[in-house]
């Protein structure tokens, strides 16, 4: 009869006396006032407790919802057991907190000051949690910048498990990253909680993401999978990974080939923003190095990715098998390349939407055309003055020389200067060349070693002696207009004396 009385006595004290421990226990770790809605407990198999509409604020006025001093913690709902015996006991003790929608909503850079000089004084931590276990998390870290969104990161399910007062918890994640979709597991270490300045809360842990797919971003396609570490604090987050893609490809060509990459990151946990320190990435044999950022845009909404490319020892069969839709590449050869990106966020096809800028050099030049390399081979015998080789046919596969200033918008290459070399021959261009290879519009001047009578066997040659002077220029044999246009399976070369040159200046090394 004692015990019963006993049990009951507990049970109706306990309910305001918990609710009490939690609120003060939560107000003090988090320097903060605590509101809850609904507080449940039942006696079945202990102490059983529940509760719904849990806030913790960052600010003063619970009824501003400004970004930045809604509340910095919210709870749907959460529960858990305590036997009897613990309710006498301080600090009371609780082996797992189960949570159900766990919204982590941090104040902007600017408003975290405000923070430490919220809700009450003293108090003390009555009651240690082992584990929390949380459903449907979300952490949203919000912005004051202009034309900025909050950060938002949603997560599956969520264990935390605690080491002891003051110190770090382990947790691990489960979630699925929104863009591209795929699946993202992490471990680490969160904390202890900067209860003045949440964003400088340190974390640390691996991560693996794995079946990204990439056709959910417009343009591109492939799965990718990628593993790092990341060590630091939510404001400032030093990231280190790989990831592979063994069947990357762009849509302007469709075809898939495998991309490998490793990079040193700083993300800004405020922003979302992400620096590049660098990117090395591996296309087939050829490598890459990339500076710059991606930064987050509210419109339209999305990542502009701005960075620095430095190809130094590439194959430029590698970079045309990727964006171009030739098959096989127009050409083979060794690429130096240099180059600004810039990829603003939008609805059209990345090759759409994608700008370059910068200048490359392409040597030991092969074209994989036979109709190309064949005028090639025939141009510079007779630039050398080697006419009846040109005319019987005889293949000689002359390796070319290329470099020039280019811009690519709207898929299609622009070239400012374009300079070609063949043994003999050097030629200076201006003109476009579409990714799809169905445009060649070029024009400028050919300066050929050989005199213009030399070029030609037969009368031909003789008849041509007495204009030689015409076309013999500032030391080279001949020079005349030239242009290159038509397709990939129908190029057409020869002279252009209609067309007003704009190739005259010399172009310069990258």
């Amino acid at each position: 009869m004692v015990a019963a009385v006993a049990v009951i006595i507990v049970f109706y004290r306990s309910e305001p006396t918990l609710r009490a421990i939690v609120i003060e226990t939560l107000s003090t770790r988090f320097k903060s006032k605590v509101e809850l809605d609904g507080f449940r407990v039942s006696p079945l198999k202990g102490l059983q407790v529940s509760g719904n509409g849990l806030r913790i604020f960052g600010d003063a006025d619970p009824n501003n919802h400004e970004p930045g001093v809604q509340p910095i913690i919210s709870v749907a709902e959460f529960r858990f057991r305590m036997g009897i015996r613990d309710f006498f006991r301080s600090p009371k003790h609780v082996d797992t907190v189960y949570i159900k929608g766990l919204l982590l909503n941090l104040p902007p850079r600017e408003q975290r000051g405000e923070v430490k000089n919220m809700g009450p004084k003293g108090g003390k931590i009555e009651i240690d949690v082992n584990r929390l276990v949380i459903d449907q998390a979300q952490l949203i870290i919000n912005t004051l910048r202009p034309g900025k969104l909050p950060l938002e990161f949603d997560i599956e399910r969520l264990t935390m498990t605690s080491v002891g007062p003051g110190s770090p918890m382990h947790f691990d994640a489960d979630l699925t990253n929104p863009k591209p979709v795929g699946h993202i597991l992490s471990s680490g270490w969160f904390g202890p909680w900067r209860a003045d300045s949440p964003c400088d809360t340190p974390v640390s842990g691996t991560y693996s993401f794995d079946h990204a797919d990439l056709g959910t971003i417009k343009g591109i396609g492939g799965i990718l999978s990628s593993t790092g570490k990341y060590d630091g604090i939510l404001d400032k987050i030093v990231v280190d990974g790989a990831t592979d893609t063994p069947d990357f490809r762009l849509a302007t060509s469709g075809r898939a080939v495998p991309l490998h990459t490793d990079f040193h990151a700083i993300v800004d946990g405020t922003s979302g923003d992400t620096y590049l320190q660098p990117v090395k990435a591996r296309i087939l044999n050829s490598w890459l190095v990339a500076e710059g950022s991606v930064v987050r845009t509210k419109d339209p909404k999305g990542h502009r990715v701005e960075l620095d490319v430095v190809v130094e020892k590439g194959k430029i069969e590698d970079l045309l098998k990727l964006a171009v839709r030739t098959d096989p590449p127009i050409m083979t050869g060794s690429v130096h390349l240099k180059t600004k990106l810039d990829l603003p966020p939008g609805e059209p096809d990345v090759a759409n939407r994608l700008k370059l800028a910068g200048n490359f050099e392409v040597s030991g030049v092969h074209f994989n055309n036979e109709k190309i390399q064949g005028k090639i081979d025939a141009l510079s015998m007779r630039s050398q003055g080697k006419p009846k080789l040109a005319e019987d046919n005889i293949p000689d596969n002359v390796h070319s020389d290329m470099q020039g200033t280019f811009n690519l918008a709207t898929g299609l290459l622009s070239f400012s200067q374009l300079q070609f070399r063949v043994p003999g021959t050097r030629v200076n261009l201006t003109g476009t060349y579409s990714l799809d290879g169905n445009e060649f519009d070029f024009h400028g001047k050919a300066r050929m070693d050989a005199k213009l009578s030399q070029m030609m066997t037969g009368w031909k040659s003789v008849l041509l002696k007495p204009v030689d002077p015409f076309f013999n220029k500032d030391g080279a044999g001949t020079e005349v207009p030239v242009a290159i246009t038509g397709t990939k399976s129908e190029p057409h070369f020869g002279v252009d004396f209609g067309h007003k040159d704009e190739a005259s200046t010399p172009v310069k090394k990258p």
